[in-house]
């Protein structure tokens, strides 16, 4: 089983009670951060998204078919007040649960079933090769994404694949996915869409940069098209890693590398994932 399906059956285990990403973490044999990052990737929802509409959906028979108050529904899907059951519910749902209860059935409610693994659909992995880097020098476009909101990642290269070719002092033809753990923040990370440049001159107003110190990766090749690379990471973070004994480098936390084997118009080719260790 790999280490999504591991967290899954854990949550599926416990979410009825309190659990902490530390608990889930140990459970599927990574990093919070490793965790957090792959889950989205491959489920398509965070952690705590997850949890939060497993609870949610499992309330939704006690509303429409028995005899419980709001409250009493409430209080066992793990909120304290029937204003916060209230306020979570039609953030889920898009109806308050009193409106549920009214209508009398659920049949309009998108409820969120438990997500099963299939280790069929499961990238194979190639042997990896390890390469040192000195430091780099990056620029381009970044935005802040929830784990699991990487749908949206798209519309940014759209954006940063109108500027490249024509950056100042960009080094060659090469595009780079950085993703970036944000300090303090457990279901957020930072994706930049970038190429190295060779200094931080005349960029467009709204690039950024980034510093790339010089450390060594273990680099692994994805084959097929680039929305299959959550199963690929699902491989590596799920199966190769956790019995790798690699220890993860310093920021940034993982990059994509996109050069003439990969074509952006059909989102066809090979794409590498460059994970920092340390030496």
């Amino acid at each position: 089983m790999s280490a999504v399906g591991r967290a899954i059956w854990f949550i599926e285990s416990h979410f009825e009670s309190d659990i902490s990403l530390e608990e889930i973490s140990e459970a599927a044999g990574l990093s919070r951060y490793h965790l957090s990052r792959v889950f989205g990737l491959v489920t398509g929802h965070s952690i705590s998204g997850y949890i939060r509409g497993r609870r949610l959906s499992r309330a939704v028979p006690a509303l429409v078919g028995s005899s419980s108050t709001i409250l009493e529904v409430a209080l066992c899907a793990g909120y304290g007040s029937h204003e916060a059951f209230t306020r979570a519910f039609r953030d889920q749902f898009g109806m308050t649960p009193d409106a549920v209860r009214r209508q009398g059935h659920a049949r309009n409610l998108a409820l969120l079933e438990p997500i099963r693994m299939d280790p069929a659909h499961l990238n194979d992995l190639e042997p990896p090769r390890f390469e040192t880097l000195q430091p780099m020098l990056f620029a381009g476009l970044q935005e802040i994404y929830p784990y699991g909101g990487n749908a949206a990642i798209p519309s940014l290269w759209q954006k940063f694949n109108a500027h490249f070719g024509h950056i100042s002092g960009q080094k060659g033809n090469v595009a780079y996915g950085i993703c970036t753990h944000i300090d303090g923040e457990a279901e957020k990370f930072r994706y930049m869409a970038a190429v190295e440049i060779s200094d931080a001159g005349d960029l467009p107003a709204d690039f950024a940069t980034l510093k790339h110190p010089g450390q060594r990766y273990v680099v692994f090749a994805h084959r097929g098209h680039v929305s299959g690379i959550p199963a690929t990471m699902n491989r590596i973070f799920g199966t190769w890693w956790p019995t790798s004994g690699l220890e993860h480098g310093e920021t940034p936390d993982m990059f994509e590398r996109y050069d003439e084997r990969f074509d952006p118009y059909t989102g066809m080719g090979v794409t590498e994932i460059w994970l920092p260790i340390r030496a």
